[in-house]
């Protein structure tokens, strides 16, 4: 049974902005994205800045509204037709933890204002001491402390913020946790202790992860499958560890590049930091052939006019390239 499953989302953005920009000019952000999640399962979706990854993340909750395409939840649900109150009962169920903590965690609250002032209004709402008891025990569940519920953000480490963004996520017990690039500004070594407590969430729990990365080091360490995008099409995807030993696309093996090789070791990835990485182009225009032809070292003539299907390479995974 699959969390949510997204079949050939996409969405498009008008290029200029303001009340006399023209309508006409639009960044692809997103095209024919498919993809799902299973229960307990962690997928992980990763690529450079600009790629797509996150405006994928946010269809999912409906931050964005998508412009084709279906994603469904728990096999039963749409939720491009949702409205109103079944749109706020999904979003209890699909909670979203935003890259940098320091932005998404009012200053001006405490930690225990920030942790319920969605949860008071949501279905599950227990009152007001049964909310300051669950969330003195979430905070405790993420390395922190009751103490640290009369606390202001300001006060807190980034690593420390971003565990509290991520108990936030938790208080409702969803189904499914968006994580948009929750380590990226964190040290190395406080990266690995994010991580190792969200592994340990996952398995306390068995919730679904939706990751989204740029450094698919980071990824292979976390995920038990990952999704490669490029210019906002899914290139690539394969079991973590198929795909840290086997990448088949080009884009993949240069996303790999910078990092060693051989024996798949979690510790090792997550502790050797982030590979450099570039930003992608943003697409003015619709693509026509393969969306990496113009970077890519081994591109043929048919790759700058025919747009590749996506292929089962074996071990579970498949890619979009005419050489695979």
């Amino acid at each position: 049974m699959s969390v949510i499953t997204v079949t050939n989302v996409s969405k498009r953005f008008n290029l200029e902005a303001g009340f006399f920009a023209r309508f006409g000019r639009f960044v692809y952000a997103a095209s024919d994205v498919s993809f799902s999640i299973g229960k307990n399962e962690s997928y992980g979706l990763v690529g450079e800045s600009g790629c797509g990854k996150t405006t994928t993340a946010r269809l999912l909750v409906r931050m964005y509204e998508s412009d084709g395409g279906a994603i469904i939840f728990n096999d039963a649900i749409d939720v491009r037709r949702l409205k109103f109150g079944g749109l706020k009962d999904y979003r209890e169920k699909v909670k979203y933890v935003f890259q940098d903590p320091a932005r998404s965690l009012n200053p001006r609250m405490t930690v225990y204002e920030a942790l319920v002032s969605g949860y008071r209004f949501s279905s599950r709402w227990p009152g007001q001491k049964r909310a300051h008891i669950e969330a003195a025990a979430i905070l405790e569940e993420v390395g922190l402390s009751e103490a640290d519920l009369e606390r202001r953000p300001a006060e807190f480490s980034g690593g420390q913020r971003q565990r509290i963004s991520i108990a936030r996520g938790l208080l409702m017990e969803p189904e499914l946790l968006i994580c948009d690039e929750v380590v990226s500004a964190l040290d190395v070594s406080i990266q690995g202790q994010i991580l190792n407590l969200l592994m340990e969430i996952k398995s306390r729990r068995s919730l679904s992860f939706l990751f989204i990365a740029h450094d698919l080091k980071v990824a292979s360490y976390f995920c038990d499958r990952i999704g490669v995008m490029y210019r906002g099409e899914l290139m690539e995807e394969a079991p973590a560890e198929n795909l840290y030993l086997n990448a088949r696309h080009p884009y993949t093996k240069l996303l790999f590049s910078a990092a060693s090789r051989g024996p798949f070791d979690g510790a090792k990835i997550a502790a050797a930091g982030p590979a450099p990485l570039g930003e992608v182009k943003s697409v003015a225009t619709r693509i026509v052939g393969c969306a990496f032809a113009e970077r890519c070292p081994v591109a043929e003539e048919r790759c700058l006019r025919e747009r590749p299907a996506m292929r089962e390479t074996g071990g579970g995974g498949c890619a979009r390239c005419h050489r695979v």
